[in-house]
């Protein structure tokens, strides 16, 4: 079954605090360098695997195969999801940014596996961001795309991610001072 709770992060400590409570996935997302991005996946690689979560790198398609990772989500402005299913082949899982039905069908025609769409609400997490789409913006993506999982991102809260019924989310700075209690809290309002 694939997580409907994604944990964004730069932190180990954080990828330590959010396993081991339930189905997640955890995709590393380092800016700096290709390097330290590496170095974190390897190492979150290893508490992922003793827990039964996925790891996933964010953007970084070469540290992702480096690391043997489960897979990337790729931006609209990072590699071609086809491209990217080409390099790291049938099994890896690959995941894209979509914010409207139409871009979300082309992602999944070109082999995207599952799709994060938002931002979802308001968020400081990322600048330059457009507006916020909602439930009925992430609502009109899922229709788009049955069957293909959908996690929205973007001022995710335990609060808020109930409005978001069926759906996943994906979490920043929800899970970044608490970890363990914010992916438990977060983990029994998607179980609703």
């Amino acid at each position: 079954m694939f997580p409907r709770l994604h944990i964004v992060t730069d932190s180990l400590d954080v990828v330590r605090g959010a396993v081991g409570h339930g189905p997640v996935a955890i995709q590393i997302r380092v800016k700096k360098s290709d390097r330290l991005a590496y170095e974190l996946t390897v190492a979150a690689l290893e508490v992922c695997r003793a827990a039964g979560a996925l790891c996933l790198v964010d953007d970084r398609v070469g540290v992702a195969l480096a690391a043997g990772a489960d897979g990337v989500h790729v931006g609209a402005d990072d590699l071609p999801v086809a491209a990217v299913r080409r390099v790291l082949g049938p099994s890896a899982l690959v995941g894209a940014t979509c914010r409207d039905p139409a871009a979300a069908r082309a992602a999944v025609a070109d082999g995207a596996g599952y799709l994060g769409v938002g931002p979802a609400f308001a968020t400081s997490s990322k600048d330059g961001l457009p507006p916020p789409l909602g439930a009925a913006g992430i609502g009109a993506v899922v229709d788009a795309v049955p069957g293909t999982p959908v996690i929205a991102i973007g001022g995710i809260t335990a609060a808020n991610a109930a409005q978001l019924p069926g759906h996943g989310v994906a979490a920043i700075s929800a899970i970044a001072r608490d970890p363990a209690g914010a992916t438990i809290e977060l983990l029994k309002v998607l179980a609703r």
